[in-house]
């Protein structure tokens, strides 16, 4: 038997969940219509989030946005992460090596969620920024986790999310996906040559914890262009070994 929720709690995470990149404000008219709640139990909602600092209404046209009591309480999370710890001087010496952007994703709720990107000397503007979501099927990073998941993991979430076509090199079959997947399993590795984005090519490794059990993925990622035949191979190599070293010094034995 399922516990009991609080409808209060609930609705109250809702609306914080409504603000995204795309939406980082609503009012309280744009908050009622999308929860379908009537404007006083929102506004009651809204005033207890804005007492305790979850969110906070602009003056110039009374919407509201995020506060930054939100922002204390991610850093905390962010903060208290081994995996985070122990990846940083290998996320930056990887930079100063490859000279592109480097990024780390952890698993959550069936996608990827960005927790490291420091960008090289000549980083262009990209999909990724830390605490944006991804799919796993169609990016360096997802599909260098999902390529480890137990296959009834692969299956569930294969049948569960939508799988969209990003760009022409999308690749949007349960057959070429599996494909791709079992060739990534073999090589250690996992590219993203334009599938989520145009113009843009990564090269992702999974990180294994003491257990043995992927964890996360590091990748470098950059444009096209400059990774040729002799640089891609160069940074393989390099991502490969800092996914191996952040996981050995999280324990894991080959």
């Amino acid at each position: 038997m399922s516990e009991k929720l609080i409808q209060s709690v609930e609705r109250a995470v809702d609306i914080l969940e409504l603000f995204s990149l795309t939406e980082s404000e609503l009012s309280v008219k744009e908050i009622s219509s999308r929860l379908k709640l009537s404007k006083s139990t929102v506004h009651g909602l809204i005033k207890t989030l804005e007492h305790r600092g979850y969110l906070e209404q602009k003056l110039t046209d009374q919407k509201y946005r995020l506060g930054l009591r939100l922002f204390e309480l991610g850093n905390l999370v962010g903060g208290g992460m081994e995996l985070r710890k122990v990846a940083s001087p290998i996320i930056q010496d990887l930079v100063e090596k490859l000279h592109e952007t480097v990024h780390m994703v952890v698993h959550d709720k069936d996608e990827v969620v960005y927790v490291e990107k420091l960008e090289g000397p000549g980083s262009l503007r990209m999909y990724s920024m830390v605490g944006k979501r991804a799919p796993m099927y169609c990016t360096g990073v997802g599909k260098a986790m999902l390529a480890y998941f137990e296959e009834s993991a692969i299956d569930r979430i294969l049948h569960e999310v939508e799988l969209k076509k990003f760009t022409p090199y999308t690749l949007d079959t349960l057959d070429e996906i599996k494909q791709e997947l079992r060739k990534i399993r073999d090589q250690g590795y996992a590219i993203d040559d334009e599938e989520i984005e145009i113009g843009l090519k990564c090269v992702a490794a999974p990180i294994f914890n003491h257990e043995g059990k992927v964890i996360a993925s590091i990748s470098c990622a950059g444009p096209k262009l400059r990774f040729t035949e002799e640089q891609t191979e160069l940074v393989i190599r390099e991502v490969k070994s800092a996914g191996l070293e952040v996981s050995r010094k999280l324990g894991y034995r080959v």
